[in-house]
């Protein structure tokens, strides 16, 4: 956990994601009244994992967002899996 959210009981996990198989497996919370707030999250990840890449290899932090970016458009342009949504409540949970 962040260290900021540790012990902190107004903090809400909305996204845990796992590469498994080659493939990504994910559990998330709606937790946002409009979606276009997933889409601010979503750029927030992306500007941290384009700032690790630079970090800790070749890229630059404009160099590995940019590649980010491009990808992301492909993917929601010509999705290579639309993979499902499973309710937590259909799951056994």
């Amino acid at each position: 956990m962040p260290p900021d959210v540790m012990g902190r009981d107004d903090a809400t996990e909305v996204l845990r994601a796992f590469v498994v198989d080659g493939g990504l497996s994910i559990a998330f919370t709606r937790a946002f009244e409009e979606p276009d707030m997933w889409g601010l999250l979503l750029v927030d990840i992306a500007r941290h994992a384009a700032r690790a890449f630079a970090r800790e290899s070749a890229y630059t932090e404009d160099e590995a967002l940019r590649r980010i970016i491009d990808m992301f458009e492909a993917e929601i342009a010509r999705p290579t899996d639309m993979g499902n949504t499973t309710p937590r409540s259909q799951q056994g949970h």
